[in-house]
């Protein structure tokens, strides 16, 4: 079985005439957690969207746990094996909590009801919000439904978990919370793809960050090289003014 769970290979992608994603390849191993960072606009979000399928490639190939995502027949199963979770909660607003995690396994995995529901608790005791299981979206924190977006991503057994600046649309004290769980799934082996700015946690828990830059990756390596000694003078740029 291949080590690399995610192979990107010269992927392009165009909307309309804009090329977005220039030439992208990179390999991301089981088990590994992979920092995606660079300025705004220059592909981050794009290239997860064409990890999971929502977008589809001008050129290049994307193979996911050995299935090609240019094989439509694929797309089902690659999509049951990642977990998403997105800026916005995209929670549904007139379900529970617990009827928010437990919705897409009882229809796509055919779990019955009894055994999501005890999964489901299981999984917000994890993020540690098991006492709003009936609570409605609308009365938790930011912090609180990122959390319960966490638990609905797992619920569907993912092999790899890809997060899209999730932070981002969080207060500053409410960060820490939805970091602290990333980084304990972290430490629990599972598969990250993180598009993200928190260089603490990329620091803490990545074993390599991305650099990429006008839709092009350019720098890849370990955490204490990249923040240590970056190669490249766009990246130089980029970390001064991020960690001031």
């Amino acid at each position: 079985m291949d080590k690399n769970i995610v192979t990107v290979e010269k992927v392009n992608k165009y909307f309309s005439k804009i090329l977005v994603l220039n030439d992208v390849s990179l390999k991301i191993q089981r088990s590994n957690v992979v920092v995606i960072c660079g300025p705004s606009g220059c592909g981050k979000s794009t290239l997860l969207r064409c990890i999971n399928g929502l977008e589809s490639l001008n050129s290049g190939d994307i193979i996911i746990n050995d299935k090609s995502i240019l094989n439509k027949n694929n797309l089902r199963a690659i999509r049951l094996e990642l977990g998403m979770v997105f800026q916005q909660f995209n929670l549904f607003p007139h379900k529970t909590v617990l009827e928010n995690i437990i919705l897409s396994p009882i229809i796509n995995l055919g779990i019955n009801k009894d055994e999501a529901i005890a999964n489901g608790r299981k999984l917000l005791e994890r993020v540690g919000i098991l006492q709003k299981e009936n609570d409605f979206p609308s009365s938790l924190s930011g912090g609180q439904q990122q959390r319960v977006a966490i638990a609905r991503g797992l619920a569907m057994q993912p092999k790899i978990m890809m997060f899209d600046e999730p932070t981002s649309a969080l207060d500053p004290e409410m960060i820490k919370e939805v970091l602290d769980v990333m980084i304990e799934l972290a430490h629990d082996g599972m598969t990250m793809i993180v598009v993200t700015h928190e260089m603490g946690f990329a620091k803490e828990v990545a074993d390599k960050i991305v650099m990429m830059d006008e839709g092009s990756i350019i720098e890849e390596s370990e955490p204490k090289d990249f923040f240590g000694n970056p190669k490249n003078n766009r990246t130089k740029l980029f970390l001064s003014k991020i960690l001031n």
